[in-house]
């Protein structure tokens, strides 16, 4: 886009990000060139000793958390990049735990305009770009980064990684990717390299993932068969061939995720030992999952927002409702048209005694009247997650619970919206 003035180093992050809205023509566009280009002239192709790219459907983020709380258990420097962010875009880039101050990112953002010339980049290739440039700059030992959609055509694939990781698969982003449960596998695989370490924890993936890593002769490290893990009462245990890890701690995080976690930083050859996946799976948490904001009543966050993720949410506050007795369960749900709705609400609807459906805005949304069609008749509508929260929290009781899933938009909107009302 024409006429645009690109602001300086020392503007703000949202006159970046306005500004980066606005310069390529559409948010998703999916390809390497553009981004490989800008990536190589800034020397961003390997930005840290030791990168780990991770792709899937659900879980990157969660994976990538177990595996930075263990390296920095480990004493290593851990840049992380992820996406969505829930409130603030500086989320969406961690440097040993830590946010960076929005001067950081404006900064970095100033540096790939520079180096872009007359390249088009998407927002997402932007801020790949900018991240990768920050943790060059700040000399990261390990960089873990999360694929941001499918992968063979994100832009982090641009990056010549050691490791590659595939959390899970299943059908999602079918405007982009979709619905054939090969294609996506393929598309997910992309991230591969011919000769190096590729980790999938998806149980029996479509024949694609192992295919490809064959063509590219791809090492594979697949679950149930390279390693398995296997859960206790109070702890659960690990082994890829004859090493083993046992007795380890249960994460507050999906545990086949840290299964995987494990296995990529094995292969990743880094000098972690057993306290420290142990202290790290004890202290890994991840905002938006599985997140208690209060006791009484019961809050549960979580950003499940298709059909595989609704499934393992559903049976995690299963779990919590036998544990704790029974007790109604109240749910504030809203979500984007172009997801599942039908297919999440049904994982669900076991679950949940009471619907709050909200409506969200901007172009991918959802209406409360669309997520109503798959509920009970008689369930009341609200223009706002904010407003079905409060609702929900006046008719729960102090032993019932209350759930907010859907998507990134609903549970960032009601963690504003928390934050805001313990202000006042």
């Amino acid at each position: 886009m024409s006429g645009l003035t690109a602001p300086q180093a020392n503007s703000s992050l949202a006159s970046w990000l306005t500004y980066l809205e606005q310069l390529h023509t559409s948010a998703i566009d999916l390809g390497l060139d553009r981004a490989q280009a800008v990536a190589k002239k800034a020397e961003l192709i390997k930005p840290a000793p030791c990168v780990i790219t991770v792709a899937g459907t659900n879980g990157k983020g969660s994976t990538c958390a177990m595996m930075e709380a263990i390296l920095l258990k480990a004493g290593y420097r851990v840049g992380v990049y992820s996406s969505p962010h829930l409130v603030r875009y500086n989320e969406r880039v961690r440097i040993n735990g830590v946010e960076l101050p929005d001067s950081a990112h404006s900064e970095a953002f100033s540096s790939i305009e520079q180096l872009r010339g007359e390249t088009s980049l998407s927002l997402f290739e932007f801020g790949t770009l900018a991240a990768l440039q920050l943790f060059k700059s700040r000399q990261v030992d390990v960089v873990l980064l999360e694929v941001g959609l499918g992968g063979r055509l994100d832009a982090t694939n641009i990056v010549d990684h050691d490791v590659s990781v595939i959390t899970s698969l299943a059908v999602d982003h079918v405007d982009w990717l979709g619905d054939d449960i090969n294609v996506i596998g393929y598309e997910k695989a992309g991230i591969f390299r011919g000769g190096k370490p590729a980790v999938c924890g998806q149980p029996n993936p479509p024949a694609t993932v192992p295919a490809h890593a064959d063509d590219i002769g791809a090492k594979l490290f697949q679950v149930g068969y390279q390693f398995e893990y296997s859960v206790e009462a109070d702890h659960w245990n690990w082994q890829s061939g004859s090493f083993t890890l046992d007795q380890l701690p249960l994460p507050s995080l999906p545990l086949p995720n840290a299964a995987t976690a494990l296995m990529a930083l094995a292969v990743a050859e880094l000098n972690i030992t057993d306290e420290n996946v142990i202290e790290g799976l004890a202290d890994a948490t991840l905002p938006g999952r599985m997140q208690t904001v209060s006791e009484q009543p019961l809050v549960i966050m979580d950003v499940a927002h298709n059909p595989h993720s609704a499934q393992y949410f559903s049976a995690q506050l299963e779990g919590i409702k036998n544990k704790l007795g029974k007790r109604q369960l109240h749910a504030v749900v809203a979500m984007l048209h172009d997801k599942d709705i039908a297919a999440t609400i049904a994982e669900m609807k076991e679950v949940v005694d009471c619907w709050y459906p909200a409506s969200l805005t901007g172009p991918r949304a959802a209406t409360a009247e669309e997520i109503l069609a798959y509920l009970p008749s008689g369930t009341d509508t609200y223009q706002t997650p904010e407003a079905a929260y409060d609702k929900a929290l006046t008719q729960a009781q102090a032993d019932d619970m209350v759930i907010v899933f859907g998507s990134f938009y609903t549970v960032g909107q009601i963690t504003s919206h928390i934050e805001a009302k313990n202000q006042e």
